[in-house]
């Protein structure tokens, strides 16, 4: 007799030794492109003018070969509690850290791409039972978005980001978490404004480090610093968002080189670590090997090349432009993200901003840049979200 589908499942992750193997034969067998030709010595910025250098990819291939440890990633997960659920037909894989704290609030944690699960398995326990006992504490959870990690792969469309944060009530509630907090950056900032939005009866608040202004704003009274957010965002999609365009128009063409090549699936997501982190040169200035490769890992034992492109497919430029945020919202503009949003513009769409930060140094990934720094700042503007509620 099949098990209710409102069923929550243990789940863990345990990669079979074949696979393993074969990743390494397929690296040990990679064919390489000559090197770009606007080489430079490092440190030096300009080196990825025509994307991943060489060397560098040589580099990290080698260490991914023969130094790299995938089942210590695993154990990790292991260990902080891993289950799955199934939600409109679709399984949904979720980490689950429960606080030890009477006083913690349910919180969701979202990624985006090209990251995943992996960029919070380092804050997880901080949030969950914090060493200062005056921070708040949470119940962490943190799900894989559909067609990623360990998450069923959609067969058909629909899966936007609209599905995905009504999907993630519906988790909250299973959980028993009728009223929660919720982050994210990237396409996890995109749902978790949606979540706010949208489900105000269950959302107690924001925290997001991705703030979309509505369309046709002005940049009439901005301040120089807000002025010059505006001219790099329009700057990055204009001159370095190619990846989106092809994985929002031709995700499944990308899809074949990501799945079946690990060097092509690492190359395209390192791009974008390098690009996207606050860093003069190299993403591991700030980011371990190890940290990068488990999130790169993470996407080719579970060949989700394809299918987490299709994200773009589903939801590029789909944030509804009339969609406004009254529950209390906490932003933090990181100084080296890719987009930047000034908090006049923001306003138009989150109503109710309880706490504004502009950091000194972080990019698009501060979970893995400024671990310790990205904790304080969501512990802070998650309380001033609960406290706007009392």
């Amino acid at each position: 007799m099949p098990r209710p589908t409102s069923d929550v499942q243990a789940f863990e992750a345990h990669a079979i030794d074949a696979d393993l193997d074969d990743l390494r034969a397929r690296l040990a067998a990679a064919r390489l492109p000559e090197a770009e030709t606007v080489y430079r010595a490092a440190p030096d910025p300009r080196r990825w003018e025509q994307g991943v250098p060489l060397a560098d990819l040589v580099d990290v291939v080698n260490y991914w070969r023969t130094g790299y440890n995938w089942r210590s990633f695993e154990a990790r997960l292991n260990r902080i509690g891993q289950f799955r659920t199934t939600i409109d037909d679709l399984g949904i894989h979720f980490l689950h850290r429960r606080s030890a704290r009477a006083d913690a609030t349910p919180l969701i944690l979202t990624h985006g791409w090209p990251g995943s699960i992996a960029e919070f398995i380092d804050v997880v326990d901080e949030l969950a039972d914090p060493k200062d006992a005056d921070a708040p504490a949470f119940h962490v959870v943190v799900p894989s978005l559909p067609g990623f990690g360990y998450s069923d792969k959609p067969a058909t469309t629909g899966w936007g980001t609209e599905k995905i944060a009504a999907a993630w009530v519906e988790l909250m509630g299973r959980l028993g978490y009728s009223k929660f907090a919720a982050h994210g950056g990237d396409w996890g900032g995109n749902i978790t404004t949606v979540l706010g939005g949208r489900f105000p009866a269950h959302v107690l608040g924001i925290h997001t480090t991705f703030a979309e202004a509505p369309p046709g704003l002005t940049t009439d009274g901005l301040t120089a610093v807000e002025r010059n957010w505006t001219e790099e965002t329009r700057d990055f999609w204009r001159h370095h968002a190619a990846y989106a365009k092809q994985q929002a128009t031709r995700p499944q063409t990308i899809g074949y080189s990501l799945v079946d090549s690990p060097v092509g699936l690492l190359a395209w997501i390192l791009d974008k670590f390098a690009e996207w982190t606050d860093t003069e040169d190299s993403p591991f200035e700030t980011i371990s090997r190890d940290r990068i490769l488990d999130n790169v890992t993470l996407y080719w034992l579970t060949r989700t090349g394809a299918s987490s492109a299709r994200i773009y497919y589903e939801s590029h430029n789909s944030l509804d432009p009339e969609l406004r945020v009254d529950v209390p919202s906490a932003i933090s503009m990181y100084p080296r993200d890719i987009e930047k949003c000034p908090r006049p513009w923001a306003q138009e769409r989150y109503r109710q901003i309880v706490r504004w930060r502009s950091p000194e140094i972080g990019g698009h990934f501060p979970s893995l840049e400024v671990p310790e720094y990205f904790v304080k700042d969501l512990q802070e503007g998650l309380a001033a979200v609960l406290a706007a509620n009392r």
